[in-house]
């Protein structure tokens, strides 16, 4: 029997739908339908039309189109986005329609006017992706739009998407005239550095901790370097997976100087390749491999870092040195900590429990190793911060106990210092917890932990315009980390108890931003609109706590210690709407 034909062509297809369409519905159903209905009859089917489109079919509050042409469903998707900006500009954000777009360019299979295939299934994984009123496009569209439209492409990355056999490189689109990806920095006044996530040459995928654990390392040893400026591990690894531009990323982070490698581990053996660059040339100034027995590690660790301080400053080289990093007997130690790093910077419970179980083991096996310590210290802390603690008695005993092994192995170490600060803000010595923090810092002026810790122990403190200036400075050290919300809501409190309730509603903002559903940042903004006698907007954001679809990944807030701080947010909240409030008292 003969096979039925099937009408396959080569489509640009975009995918759209409405960003929070539920919480929309169930604050206003009638209203949001109308106001749907309206930016579709005026904008979306007009552009749809203007270059060529065709809708196959539509969802409710999204729907499916195909076009002939990668660049005209690209510009498409440009001009609805830069349309629903000015349709929003007088709207309050919590009646705000913002629509997330994917647009791929792949095979479709076409059956009675419907679409099906990969090319169908990537475009809608890319639009649930994309920020509201963003763009996500696939690595083909890319390359076929790039240079034709005003719009600039961020590469986040590959990744694996849901039913899609081969990974897919992402770009975020970013429109406008001479559009950017993010502002330059200013590069500070010493020299400085960020050290990119090396890449896993070995053909194995859970090699990959094995590869980042070299990477932190170099990291933690360049920042003991009193006269270098070391941008922090997290915002360095927000570039894993990413094609690298590194003008771009010495624009981004705000660096003169870039080192990149790579690691390819066979047996016992190793190689690292690694190059430093100008990050505002693009020049090499050096270049090295290193084809080592997996044993002799530490030694090329130090190597590379002497290596950079020595390109980097040659004349400060003998004068400071690079402090050696601390040496496992057992390499078994050292490799379980490397994987207790991945899976603790998962941010996940699941993530933090297994990394705690991994930090245990390597301080059994090698208890002299004080890296195993710190960091088993560090993991009780997240699980008592996040909330994911099943006894946060024996937890913080646990933190405690490893961070004062880790200070009593290596007292030069500045993790293990971050480590005894933040398990003594939970346990209410404060005075001992900001003196940790201050040695952190003076044992690494760079180290941007540091001055997150000193900022949250102060603001624990009740200091809150003391801690204004640590939290600032380790935001400009570490600008692009993913957990930066948090910090950020915590500089916002030490502004709004310094007086400053403007200042604090603008960074609040910023938190908000990185992380939309966050039920701490959410009223932080309520108390600050309240004290400003914006009570409108105040209750905007009590409604966005009531309608979160969803629990928020709650990093616990604050507790205030200061009972007059505690009385004050609950005025506020409840000036907002909230009833029964009683704020700042979340389980840490």
């Amino acid at each position: 029997m003969p096979t039925e034909k099937v009408d396959r062509r080569l489509a640009a297809i975009l995918a759209a739908d409405v960003a929070g369409y539920s919480r929309l519905m169930e604050v206003d159903e009638e209203g949001t339908l109308a106001r749907l209905k309206a930016h579709r009859r005026s904008l979306l089917d007009a552009k749809i039309t203007e270059y060529r489109g065709r809708i196959v079919k539509t969802t409710g509050d999204g729907l499916l189109v195909e076009f002939s042409s990668a660049v005209d469903a690209l510009r498409c998707a440009v001009e609805v986005q830069r349309g629903m900006l000015d349709r929003n500009a007088d709207v309050p954000t919590n009646k705000r329609i913002e629509f997330r777009i994917g647009v791929h360019q792949g095979d479709i299979i076409n059956d009675a006017g419907d679409i099906f295939g990969d090319g169908v299934n990537v475009a809608a994984r890319l639009e649930g992706i994309a920020e509201p009123g963003g763009i996500c496009v696939s690595g083909r569209v890319q390359e076929d739009a790039r240079g034709k439209l005003d719009v600039a492409f961020e590469d986040i990355g590959e990744r694996r998407l849901k039913n899609i056999e081969r990974p897919v490189r992402i770009y975020q689109v970013r429109s406008g005239p001479a559009a950017s990806l993010k502002p330059k920095l200013p590069l500070p006044d010493k020299p400085s550095i960020a050290v990119l996530p090396f890449q896993n040459m070995s053909g194995d995928l859970e090699q990959d901790y094995f590869a980042d654990g070299i990477v932190d390392d170099i990291i933690t040893a360049l920042t003991r370097t009193r006269w270098l400026f070391v941008i922090a591990r997290n915002s360095s690894f927000t570039f894993k997976g990413r094609a690298v531009d590194v003008k771009q990323i010495g624009r981004e982070l705000g660096v003169r100087y870039i080192l990149e490698g790579a690691v390819r581990k066979s047996a016992d053996r190793v190689r690292i390749t690694a190059q430093l660059v100008e990050a505002e040339t693009g020049s090499h100034i050096w270049a090295e491999r290193y084809d080592r027995q997996v044993t002799d590690i530490f030694a090329v660790q130090d190597e590379i870092t002497e290596r950079v301080a020595g390109a980097i400053e040659p004349e400060l080289l003998k004068t400071e040195g690079v402090a050696a990093i601390n040496r496992a007997e057992d390499l078994t130690s050292w490799d379980l900590v490397r994987q207790g790093i991945w899976h603790f910077h998962q941010v996940t419970r699941e993530g933090a429990w297994r990394a705690r179980d991994l930090f245990r083991l390597a301080t059994k096996i090698d208890p002299r190793f004080s890296e195993a310590h710190l960091w088993l210290g560090r993991a009780t802390g997240s699980l008592l911060a996040y909330g994911w603690s099943d006894d946060p008695v024996a937890d913080l005993k646990e933190g405690r106990d490893a961070a004062i092994m880790a200070i009593k192995l290596d007292d030069r170490n500045p993790y293990a210092h971050y480590a005894m600060a933040i398990t003594s803000v939970f346990s209410g010595t404060l005075e001992y917890a900001i003196m940790a923090a201050e040695t952190a810092i003076e044992l690494s002026p760079s180290f941007a932990l540091g001055y997150y810790a000193l900022g949250f122990a102060r603001l624990n403190s009740g200091q809150a315009a003391a801690a204004v200036d640590p939290y600032e400075r380790g935001l400009r050290l570490n600008p692009h980390d993913p957990q930066n919300f948090v910090w950020l809501q915590g500089l916002a409190l030490a502004h709004y108890f310094a007086g400053r309730p403007e200042e604090a509603w603008q960074i609040a903002s910023r938190s908000l931003n990185i992380r939309p559903a966050w039920t701490p940042t959410l009223e932080m903004l309520a108390i600050c609109c309240a004290a400003l006698d914006r009570t409108e907007e105040a209750s905007m954001y009590i409604e966005q706590m009531r309608v979160l679809e969803e629990p928020p990944d709650t990093y616990a807030q604050l507790k205030i210690r200061k009972p007059e701080w505690a009385a004050e947010m609950s005025t506020m909240l409840r000036k907002a709407g909230l009833k029964n409030a009683s704020a700042g008292q979340h389980s840490e």
